[in-house]
């Protein structure tokens, strides 16, 4: 899982690139390689070390859909059998982040779900 967040730092007026997820995640691992080869600042952030913020979560779920939010491709989804349940989107995010669609791209206010180079590079350069 990976997430990507642009935090501005206060005293330089620079926006850092805050880059969440696994180290295991390939996307997460495009994500920083990206960064690093462009030399975006950025801040790498271990999900299995720590979880988002109701915050954070209110956060993506105002920028982007439920719909695009969710990885209907992912193992957990298919193993746990979510295509033959209802349930709340929000809800399964926030206790199951493994459902999350990976990198989420976040910056002031403008969002985008999934790895896509221009986008990245779109929302770096605002």
């Amino acid at each position: 899982m990976c997430h990507i967040y642009f935090v501005r730092l206060a005293d330089t007026g620079v926006f850092m690139l805050q880059v969440i997820g696994t180290k295991k995640c390939k996307e997460t691992a495009k994500a920083l390689r990206a960064c690093k080869e462009r030399s975006l600042p950025h801040q790498f952030v271990n999900l299995s070390e720590r979880s988002l913020s109701d915050g954070e979560w209110n956060s993506l779920f105002h920028s982007i859909s439920d719909e695009d939010l969710l990885d209907r491709n992912s193992a957990y989804y298919t193993k746990q059998g979510y295509q033959y349940r209802e349930f709340s989107i929000q809800e399964e995010l926030k206790e199951h982040p493994e459902l999350l669609k990976t990198p989420v791209l976040r910056n002031k206010g403008k969002a985008h779900a999934g790895f896509d180079l221009s986008k990245l590079l779109e929302l770096g350069g605002s």
